[in-house]
């Protein structure tokens, strides 16, 4: 299969640099995979599991935040989060989705009800998304 270059970035380090064979990501509108020659766009990213594939190598990272652009050089992520799936535990994402439900509780207006109930049902699907992960990790 052929490669392309691919890199996840957060605020703090390079999180992934290198060639892979795809990369399938959590797309603001929808999730969306990534092969070499994809045509070029932009996405922002919402929270859920960003997954790496390069040959029998599967790399797994809970994204939160941040934007993906795939343009002729490659694709890159930029996130405000990126940290492998082995290390998010489901105590955090669980505080997560409560600060959310609280911050809905306290919404002022339908706009930041609306913003609020979509941060936490992206926060639920992703705490579904991991635990689904993990699983398939340790059957392996």
């Amino acid at each position: 299969m052929a490669t392309f270059p691919f890199e996840l970035v957060s605020p703090t380090r390079l999180v992934f640099s290198g060639e892979v064979e795809q990369v399938d990501v959590p797309g603001a509108e929808g999730d969306f995979g990534v092969l070499a020659g994809h045509a070029p766009f932009i996405s922002a990213l919402r929270p859920g599991v960003l997954t790496i594939r390069g040959g029998s190598n599967i790399a797994r990272f809970f994204v939160r935040g941040g934007f993906a652009e795939v343009n002729p050089a490659g694709l890159t992520v930029l996130a405000e989060s990126a940290v492998p799936v082995e290390e998010v535990g489901q105590d955090v994402l669980m505080q997560e989705i409560r600060a959310a439900e609280k911050a809905l509780a306290e919404a002022k207006d339908d706009a930041e009800r609306w913003k609020l109930t979509e941060a936490a049902e992206q926060l639920r699907a992703a705490a579904v998304q991991i635990g689904q992960a993990s699983s398939s990790a340790a059957a392996h």
